[in-house]
C-alpha cells in the first residue's frame, strides 16, 4: 500500500532555533497516526510544511504520491486542514462560510446542511459565526475542512479547550473519517484523546521524533503491568500493588485474591503520557 502521506528528513528552523530536527514517518490511507509531543515540540510547524504553509529548509513531503506544493490546485483539493486558530469569516453564517469554501474548490452544490448537521450545527446554520462560542468554532472548522471529501485530513489540536460534548462530536468524525478512507494526521497533547483515536502514534519533543508505533505495542516495550489489590482492614482498608511477570507475582495475587478481605481487584498499564516521559524525560507541560 502506498502511503497517502510521506515526510522525509524535514527540518526548519526560525533563525538560529530548528524547530524540526530531521523527522521522517508515514500516515496510510484509513489510517489515524496521532502525533504527540508538548506545545513548542514542533507539531505545528510539522503541519505547515506538509500543507505548504511552510517550505522545509531540506527533506521532502510526498501526498497522495506527489510532491507537496501549495501551487498545485488538484492535490490541494484532496486535503483537509483544521488549525487550532480559527481562520473563519465571523461576519457570515456557518452555511455561507461553508458555501464560500465549497466554492473555492469548485464544488457547485455542497451539501452543507447535512454537513452542519454532522457537526450539531444544522439548528444554527443561519446564524453568524461572531455568536458562536470556541466550542461551536471549531465544529465549524471542522466541517469546513471536510466540505471536499479530503484524502488526507491534518487536525492541529482539534479539541483543545473544549467542552466534553464537543470533543465527543469530533472525536466521532474523526473515527469516521478514517473509516472512510481518509488518512489522518492528528496532533494533541491529550495523551488520552491519542490512545482512544491512533491507530499509530508518534512521540516528538524538541523537533525530533523519539518513537513511533502502536499506543499498544509502545505501552508494553516501555511500560509496566501490574495488578491493584484493595483489602479490608479494622481500621479501613489498604493497597497492595503486584508487578506483573513472575511466579512471586502469581502466587501473591492468588493469595490475596482468596483473602475473605479482598475488595477489589483489577489490572493496571502504562499510560501513554507515562511512556512518553520514560522515552523523551519530559513532561507533557514542559
Amino acid at each position: 500500500m502506498q502511503p497517502a502521506l510521506l515526510a522525509e528528513d524535514l527540518c526548519y528552523s526560525y533563525g538560529s532555533v530548528r524547530a524540526v530536527d530531521g523527522i521522517s514517518f508515514h500516515v496510510d490511507p484509513g489510517e489515524i497516526l496521532g502525533f504527540l509531543g508538548p506545545n513548542g515540540a514542533g507539531k505545528s510547524t510539522t503541519i505547515k510544511m506538509l500543507t505548504g504553509q511552510l517550505e522545509p529548509d531540506s527533506g521532502k513531503v510526498t501526498l497522495l504520491g506527489k510532491s507537496m506544493s501549495r501551487d498545485d490546485p488538484e492535490l490541494q483539493a484532496r486535503i483537509g486542514v483544521c488549525f487550532e486558530e480559527k481562520n473563519l469569516y465571523i461576519n457570515m453564517t456557518a452555511r455561507e462560510n461553508l458555501d464560500f469554501f465549497a466554492g473555492l474548490f469548485g464544488i457547485r452544490h455542497p451539501d452543507t446542511l447535512n454537513l452542519l448537521e454532522k457537526v450539531g450545527l444544522a439548528d444554527r446554520a443561519d446564524e453568524r459565526v461572531s455568536r458562536y462560542s470556541k466550542g461551536l468554532k471549531q465544529r465549524l472548522m471542522m466541517a469546513r475542512a471536510l466540505i471536499n471529501a479530503p484524502d488526507i485530513l491534518f487536525l492541529d489540536e482539534p479539541t483543545d479547550g473544549l467542552d466534553p460534548v464537543s470533543s465527543r462530536t469530533l472525536r466521532g468524525i474523526i473515527r469516521e473519517q478514517a473509516r472512510r478512507g481518509a488518512a489522518v494526521l492528528l496532533t494533541t497533547h491529550d495523551m488520552w484523546e491519542a490512545d482512544e483515536l491512533s491507530d499509530r502514534v508518534a512521540f516528538i519533543s524538541e523537533g525530533s521524533i523519539h518513537a513511533i508505533d502502536t499506543p499498544d505495542a509502545l505501552k508494553i516495550r516501555y511500560g509496566s503491568r501490574s495488578v491493584r489489590i484493595r483489602l479490608s482492614t479494622a481500621g479501613g482498608t489498604r493497597e497492595e500493588v503486584v508487578p506483573l511477570g513472575s511466579t512471586e507475582a502469581a502466587e501473591r495475587i492468588s493469595l490475596l485474591a482468596a483473602s475473605p478481605d479482598l475488595m477489589t481487584i483489577h489490572t493496571e498499564e502504562a499510560t501513554l503520557e507515562a511512556v512518553f516521559i520514560e522515552i523523551t524525560g519530559k513532561e507533557l507541560g514542559i
